[in-house]
C-alpha cells in the first residue's frame, strides 16, 4: 500500500535535523530528501567530512490528506526546534522576538 504523504525528519552526522514533506504527485518518494539548502547545511561539514555522510530519515506523519500533512509540517517545526539554527536546518517559522 503506498503512503499518499508524509513528514519526515532528516538528521545529519552533526545531530542536526530538517523537517519536511512529501506530497509530491504519485505519493511518498523513497529518493526525495526534501529542498534543505545545501551550502546552508554544507558550511557545518569539513570536505573530509563529506566524503562520507550519512543522513538518517524517518517518518514523523503518513496521512492520505495533502492539507493536513502541510498543516502539520510547521507544527512538527516548531515542536522539535529545527528553526534553530543550533537545532536544525529548517529556515521557515522564524521564532517571533
Amino acid at each position: 500500500m503506498a503512503i499518499d504523504y508524509v513528514i519526515y525528519k532528516l538528521t545529519f552526522p552533526n545531530g542536526k535535523i530538517y523537517v519536511g514533506k512529501d506530497i509530491g504527485g504519485k505519493g511518498h518518494s523513497l529518493s526525495y530528501f526534501g529542498s534543505w539548502d545545501n551550502e546552508y547545511v554544507q558550511r557545518d561539514f569539513t570536505d573530509e567530512q563529506l566524503r562520507d555522510f550519512t543522513v538518517r530519515k524517518e517518518i514523523l506523519l503518513e496521512s492520505p490528506d495533502k492539507n493536513l500533512v502541510s498543516k502539520k509540517e510547521g507544527e512538527f517545526i516548531l515542536l522539535l526546534k529545527s528553526n534553530d539554527p543550533s537545532i536544525g536546518y529548517n529556515k521557515t517559522h522564524k521564532a517571533r522576538k
